[in-house]
């Protein structure tokens, strides 16, 4: 049986890193064919030693020399620059794209996948956020697949396997509330980045994690599940479940909901992506009923994590308004990590910028393109 060649764009974070653990664990079925990063090119290069792809690339030019040194005796090509990232997926022998980037990052790249009719394995919310209409056009257009591997999502995914034809009257997305779930409104605004750092149930990348401290993550799942799963708004249902068991449901409109549950370990969902349709055998840890033995569920509170609002806003304005939101959502998740911004502060100055960018009800790409750039300068002056 031949080996599914897979792009892993992004291997140096945290999907990125899992996903080449699955792929170790299933050397019969997987190979690695390109393995890219922004910045981290020490753990690139170990990665490409270890795994030898056909290709590796880095973002970030400047560390173009130092990964072309370390990998000059091995067979591999080496290559830099966001243009190299976006050209790398079109390679012909690659079956599947991992889009493990952070950001808006990821959309070129993405786009390209597409058209060049590879199956995408999608970890990258954002490029759904900023442009979903614009993508599931695309994926259209090339009979491209999207295989959703954010763990709510695949959750929803794998609720629907079997179910053609049959409505969703909701999606239900879980979300584990977040290390201040039970913090006062005067306690989040002295929260710290070291703080927000911690999360409960998920080990995750810094932005992810601050994005998931302040329930900007569940957001642009909300806009992300519109797009994969063509619900409206108001079918998509935020339940705040600490113990990060349940990943979502989906209710049917006979009124039967149907439930994925697990451990909170991303490899399933990456595994099921590189798998489907089919299900195949892992070492990961498995759910043990005999210590879960108590799953809660919340509403979620927007007064206290406004973004969460934010994002639903952003989605029943639909246009250009979530690329507002995102672009103004990562310039100041940069500066909260650089100390500059405080936790409550972060939504004020979404709030704002979203006021201030002038909206576009039917954006084409290079219109995002510009949105993204003036949110980024708007969010910028207000810090």
């Amino acid at each position: 049986m031949k080996k599914k060649q897979i792009a892993i764009l992004g291997s140096t974070g945290s999907i990125g890193t899992q996903a080449l653990e699955v792929i170790a664990e299933h050397p019969d079925l997987y190979e690695v064919y390109a393995l890219t990063a922004n910045n981290r090119v020490e753990l690139l290069i170990k990665q490409a030693l270890k795994f030898q792809p056909e290709v590796v690339v880095i973002a970030n030019e400047s560390k173009y020399t130092q990964l072309k040194e370390a990998l000059e005796n091995q067979p591999i090509k080496v290559y830099a620059g966001a243009e190299a990232l976006a050209q790398v997926v079109e390679a012909q022998p690659i079956d599947i794209v991992l889009t493990a980037m952070v950001g808006y990052a990821g959309l070129k790249p993405t786009i390209s996948a597409i058209r060049a009719r590879k199956t995408i394995a999608l970890a990258n919310k954002e490029t759904l956020v900023v442009a979903g209409k614009l993508i599931n056009e695309l994926a259209q257009q090339y009979k491209t697949p999207i295989l959703p591997v954010d763990s709510e999502h695949s959750a929803v995914f794998q609720c629907l396997a079997g179910e053609i034809g049959n409505p969703i009257e909701k999606v239900i997305l879980t979300a584990s509330g977040g290390p201040f779930r039970t913090c006062t409104l005067e306690q989040l605004a002295y929260v710290t980045k070291t703080e927000a750092l911690k999360h409960p149930n998920w080990e995750m990348g810094a932005k992810i994690t601050i994005d998931s401290a302040s329930m900007m993550n569940k957001g642009f799942e909300v806009i992300e599940a519109k797009w994969l799963f063509g619900v409206q708004p108001q079918q998509i249902e935020v339940v705040v479940h600490p113990q990060s068991v349940i990943h979502s449901m989906v209710q049917f409109e006979d009124g039967a909901i149907k439930a994925q549950l697990g451990m909170p370990d991303m490899r399933l969902p990456i595994q099921y992506a590189f798998s489907y349709p089919d299900r195949i055998q892992s070492s990961f840890e498995r759910l043990d009923f005999t210590k879960c033995t108590d799953l809660t569920f919340e509403q979620p509170d927007t007064k206290r994590f406004r973004n969460l609002a934010l994002a639903y806003e952003a989605l029943h304005q639909a246009g250009n308004m979530p690329c507002i939101v995102n672009a103004a959502n990562e310039v100041v998740v940069a500066a909260f990590l650089h100390d500059e911004v405080g936790f409550l502060e972060m939504s004020d100055i979404i709030e704002k910028t979203m006021n201030k960018v002038a909206y576009i009800e039917h954006p084409t790409y290079d219109d995002y393109v510009a949105t993204d750039a003036e949110a980024r300068r708007v969010a910028q002056l207000l810090i």
